[in-house]
């Protein structure tokens, strides 16, 4: 099972959109027995509370699932170990990652480094729609990010 972590500052907007679109092509490419989604965030701001309604209003829009009972978290030092990949969504967010890898083979990398390498995007970081307000702007990013993501994980691992 290959196990991927999206990483954001609360885990009520950028990383939990990712973790819903990701989840939602992985299901439609019958690739859910093999790939397991989650994510968290690197602050403890938000947590115990639901996905922002924005985020929601934006999946429920694409059709793609997301429980709007979720409830944020923080990422764990046994998250660090148990996944294979810790995507982050911003600089600050790997800074705030690596001190933290320790021995663990995790890859912590940027998540939009995949979409970048091949040409589908130009910007290295998601901005965050909390202080943007461009929630649609930000699915349209995540989108490409995870499209990008889910191909390398299928030439990668062979799925």
């Amino acid at each position: 099972m290959i196990k991927v972590l999206f990483v954001c500052t609360g885990n009520i907007c950028r990383s939990p959109m990712a973790e819903a679109v990701l989840r939602h092509l992985v299901d439609e490419a019958g690739l859910a027995d093999q790939i397991h989604v989650d994510s968290a965030g690197t602050s403890d701001e938000e947590l115990g509370n639901t996905t922002h309604r924005a985020t929601l209003q934006v999946l429920a829009k694409r059709t793609i699932p997301h429980d709007p009972r979720r409830y944020a978290r923080q990422i764990t030092h046994a998250d660090i170990r148990e996944f294979d990949y810790l995507l982050t969504m911003d600089k600050g967010h790997l800074a705030r990652l690596q001190p933290m890898k320790g021995e663990s083979n995790a890859a912590v990398i940027m998540f939009l480094s995949y979409a970048n390498q091949v040409g589908t995007v130009k910007v290295e970081e998601v901005p965050d729609p909390w202080y943007t307000g461009r929630f649609d702007e930000t699915y349209d990013l995540v989108t490409k990010g995870c499209e990008a993501f889910l191909a390398y994980l299928r030439k990668e691992h062979g799925l």
